[in-house]
């Protein structure tokens, strides 16, 4: 096994870095406490080429591999988390099923715009009635003429109040029920209704908003990939983005063991450095020792799907592991800052609260031990099954 980057790999690594450090951190806290969405900051990833990092280069992109777009993600999350999710919502949610299941002209037409960075994209599957139960959704899109006519409502939705580009499902075929009546559009601003921006307890810099159809008719050309067949787009896409998410949360828990580490080296109690107590080092031994499985776990995904190789039941492993360190994580830094932890003069509260969504968006921690479980269970019954002496 060969754990080294590439020098592609490296050099993505290390722009992605530099940026983090000098346009992303110093603002994170104010960007934080004034909810606000940094759109400067994605057109400067956007000329980078960060915005489309794993796009093939004839459609506008980097023409990276996925690897590099996970260490991209876990750069930018580190600096500030809400950057990092609306970069992994635009690529991995809305750019990539495009390039996967688009036809030619729906990849030329829409791709090149949001792999520079010119146009954002969102991703509209949730309902307030279908969560991690997404085949129920009831948002519907109707034959009319040569096009659709949908209508219906989207919620949490990343980037929605500022995104160019919705990838929406909506039910295409009322009769059936669950999954397999579903299909997927690409759908443009003036085609959905922001009706609400969510207040949240964390992620700040990021927007997430509810949306309205009401009777909007769009050309049959919006269809992505086959009718009915929306679903398999939609678990193709969060088999991916899991991958993402992992890398954001493995961000969030390296800057919180970088803040711990620096104010345990600065900062002295009884007359010593707090990093002098065994208490504290073993606090920051252990954050060091789960960041990195969690780091290698996220890697091991994402060369997984790179290679075309499957991995689902991987990525679920890394984003059920990585969410529970980060949030791990940015518990023991407020604990390692003590009082100062608690207050906004220091970053771990932020932290904090960044951590705990990626135990729930892009499928619940549950959900995570379901994918797993699942797949573990049947390699058990398959194996069981070659074991068995065929009859004469």
């Amino acid at each position: 096994m060969d754990f080294a980057l590439t020098g592609e790999q490296r050099e993505i690594q290390a722009l992605a870095r530099e940026i983090a450090d000098n346009d992303i951190a110093p603002h994170a806290g104010d960007w934080d406490r004034e909810h606000r969405f940094p759109r400067e900051v994605f057109a400067k990833l956007g000329s980078l080429g960060l915005m489309g990092v794993c796009i093939p280069e004839e459609l506008g992109g980097a023409g990276a591999d996925f690897l590099s777009y996970v260490l991209v993600l876990e750069e930018l999350s580190r600096a500030d988390a809400g950057v990092g999710v609306t970069v992994a919502v635009h690529t991995s949610a809305a750019t990539l099923p495009i390039v996967t299941f688009g036809t030619e002209e729906q990849k030329a037409r829409f791709v090149p715009a949001l792999a520079r960075g010119e146009a954002l994209g969102a991703f509209a599957l949730t309902e307030p009635g279908s969560g991690s139960d997404a085949g129920s959704l009831r948002t519907t899109a109707v034959r009319d003429g040569d096009g659709w006519r949908l209508s219906g409502s989207k919620q949490w939705c990343t980037n929605g109040s500022h995104a160019s580009t919705f990838l929406l499902f909506a039910r295409t075929d009322p009769e059936t029920v669950g999954a397999r009546g579903v299909s997927a559009f690409v759908l443009d601003a003036d085609h959905v209704e922001v009706t609400r921006e969510e207040e949240k307890l964390g992620l700040h810099s990021s927007s997430t908003a509810d949306l309205r159809l009401e009777d909007v008719h769009v050309d049959g050309d919006r269809l992505l990939h086959e009718e009915r067949n929306g679903f398999a787009v939609a678990m193709a896409t969060l088999d991916g983005g899991r991958i993402g998410i992992a890398a954001q949360a493995v961000g969030i828990a390296q800057a919180s063991l970088d803040t711990a580490r620096a104010y345990a080296l600065e900062r002295e109690q009884f007359g010593s450095k707090l990093a002098e107590f065994q208490a504290i080092r073993f606090k920051l031994a252990d954050m060091a020792t789960e960041i990195e499985a969690a780091r290698q776990l996220t890697l091991r995904a994402a060369w997984l799907k790179q290679a075309g190789l499957p991995h689902g039941p991987a990525g679920a492993m890394a984003k059920l592991f990585a969410s529970g360190v980060a949030v791990r994580a940015s518990q023991e830094a407020i604990q390692v800052l003590g009082g100062y932890g608690y207050t906004r003069e220091f970053p771990a509260e932020r932290y904090y609260r960044d951590a705990k969504i990626t135990e729930i968006y892009e499928g619940t921690s549950e959900i995570q031990r379901i994918v797993i479980s699942r797949e573990l269970l049947k390699t058990a019954e398959r194996q069981l099954a070659a074991s068995v002496p065929a009859e004469d």
